[in-house]
């Protein structure tokens, strides 16, 4: 359990194609399941702190507008997303991973993400506007990585081809946007319909 925990996001990253094989078919799935909500709760953390304490020549974000739960939300949604919009793609299309399988491997890939950018959190309120360029090449590589990650992933979780893998990647995004613009849609309905409910009652109470 204990190596699971600690060890075995950091043996993954280095080792990919042996690390998903062994996240999918030999690793005890309940270790496994704590370690991904383990790393996606590190990842939320870092993306608020990261908003908050990062240097000034980096960080373009308000503090004053920052709302952190809204922040843990934009972490949290996308993934989730991610996880439900491949799941549905891979099951039409012969894919062999289960959605807690998905979910496991998407937040393993995102370890690179916690692993660099958390440092550079701290760093980024040392370094000169010279040194900036060291912080962007970091966070690209970061992201390079956990793309990277989530490709070998989804190969590894689906025994799909290369080719395949990149087209049911990119079905998901196109997935993702398609759900956001139904909650979007979903939300608003629901917004004008409080508000319809709200004008009678006000109505009402005015008139008796």
């Amino acid at each position: 359990m204990s190596r699971e925990l600690f060890k075995y996001p950091f043996y993954l990253i280095s080792h990919p194609f042996n690390g998903f094989w062994e996240l999918k078919y030999e690793l005890n799935r309940k270790a496994s399941l704590v370690s991904a909500f383990v790393i996606l709760f590190l990842l939320a953390i870092t993306t608020v702190l990261q908003n908050q304490y990062s240097g000034f020549l980096v960080n373009f974000v308000n503090p004053n507008s920052l709302n952190s739960f809204m922040e843990i939300v934009y972490v949290l949604l996308p993934v989730l997303f991610w996880c439900i919009a491949n799941w549905s793609l891979t099951t039409l299309m012969d894919g062999e991973g289960k959605f807690v399988e998905i979910f496991i491997s998407t937040c393993f890939a995102f370890f690179p993400v916690v692993l660099i950018q958390f440092p550079w959190i701290w760093l980024s309120n040392l370094i000169s506007l010279q040194e900036t360029s060291f912080y962007y090449f970091f966070i690209n590589l970061s992201t390079i990585w956990c793309v990277f990650l989530l490709f070998i992933g989804n190969m590894t979780v689906h025994q799909y081809t290369p080719s395949k893998t990149i087209l049911t990647m990119v079905l998901s995004v196109v997935a993702i946007g398609f759900m956001a613009f139904l909650c979007l849609l979903f939300f608003s309905l629901v917004q004008q319909i409080i508000a319809f409910i709200s004008t009678i009652y006000q109505e009402f109470v005015l008139r008796s």
